[in-house]
């Protein structure tokens, strides 16, 4: 197993290279070493997540959609957005049925709800808060999409390529719509996120998800 990279600014490894350098330096700190080999020892188990995650992620994009309805530019992108997180659930699901793996509901990790509780009460402030927690979401997808890419099969590595380049794009649409649809400069309301964010990845849990932190 590669050795993990902690700090933002470091030597990108060959699975990295998927990924740019805006979205690494956007993330508060690498997943570590520990998850990945968490993840590899719960090959069922992270692919049932994902597939919530992908469910749970155009659920957000569709919420968005009904709430802010004066918005076109948020409503293009989180339309579109909806329909590749569906997609991508469909395929997560087929690519379970054919290893055998019966999809089931799973209890949320903390890590969505740990992000959410620090949202601004108030719109445009609730809404910009929103945006940015979507960009972060995506963004350590992408990362953990490339930290697994090395250890996987060959089916599912190259599915998971494809999701680095998608979910890629929706981090920049979800940071580009943060940045347009605020009344003032985002990036100390990122800069707070992202520590949070960073903090959650690094802590323990004792359930594995896709976005939990390191095994208790």
């Amino acid at each position: 197993m590669s050795e993990t990279l902690s700090e933002p600014g470091a030597v990108k490894s060959d699975a990295e290279a998927l990924l740019s350098d805006e979205l690494l330096a956007f993330l508060g700190c690498r997943t570590p070493d520990a998850w990945v080999a968490w993840a590899l020892e719960n090959p069922e188990l992270l692919l049932i997540d994902h597939a919530q995650c992908e469910k749970k992620a155009a659920s957000t994009a569709m919420s968005l959609l009904y709430r802010y309805v004066d918005q076109p530019l948020l409503l293009t992108k989180m339309s579109q957005l909806a329909r590749e997180e569906l997609l991508h659930f469909e395929q997560v699901v087929k690519l379970m049925e054919a290893r055998g793996i019966v999809y089931r509901h799973l209890t949320a990790s903390r890590y969505a709800e740990g992000l959410r509780r620090h949202v601004r009460a108030n719109d445009p402030e609730r809404l910009v808060d929103i945006l940015i927690i979507g960009a972060l979401i995506e963004a350590r997808s992408c990362e953990r999409f490339a930290r697994l890419i090395p250890h996987l099969d060959k089916e599912l590595a190259k599915f998971y390529r494809t999701l680095v380049k998608s979910e890629g794009r929706h981090y920049e649409d979800y940071l580009m719509l943060a940045r347009h649809l605020s009344d003032a400069p985002v990036e100390s309301r990122i800069a707070f996120f992202a520590a949070r964010e960073a903090e959650l990845i690094q802590e323990p849990d004792t359930a594995f998800r896709f976005h939990s932190g390191v095994p208790a």
